[in-house]
């Protein structure tokens, strides 16, 4: 079991080594540590889940969940397809 500072080094530590692993073979660009940043993060329980992203331009963030009971951690890669605007859903519907 970690910490918060602890997992959170490991996210950036998995999401450079994920990266590298599954870059473009075209791609020079390798990620450090240091590069990886947090936009999100949550613990509870023994629990962490955080959203981690890059400064490379390719869409790309990844979710880290670390499962305590289980000593098990998993990524998921994402990439954003688009953001929209969802109008009135703080309004009460009519209905």
């Amino acid at each position: 079991m970690f910490g918060s500072k602890e997992f959170i080094q490991f996210g950036k530590k998995a999401v450079a080594d994920y990266f590298n692993q599954h870059r473009d073979a075209s791609d020079s660009q390798e990620l450090k540590v240091e590069d990886v940043y947090v936009v999100w993060y949550s613990k509870s329980l023994q629990n962490h889940k955080g959203l981690f992203s890059t400064p490379v331009s390719d869409n790309m963030y990844y979710e880290i969940t670390y499962n305590g009971d289980a000593d098990e951690a998993y990524i998921d890669a994402y990439k954003k397809w688009e953001n929209i605007k969802v109008a009135g859903i703080a309004h009460k519907q009519e209905g």
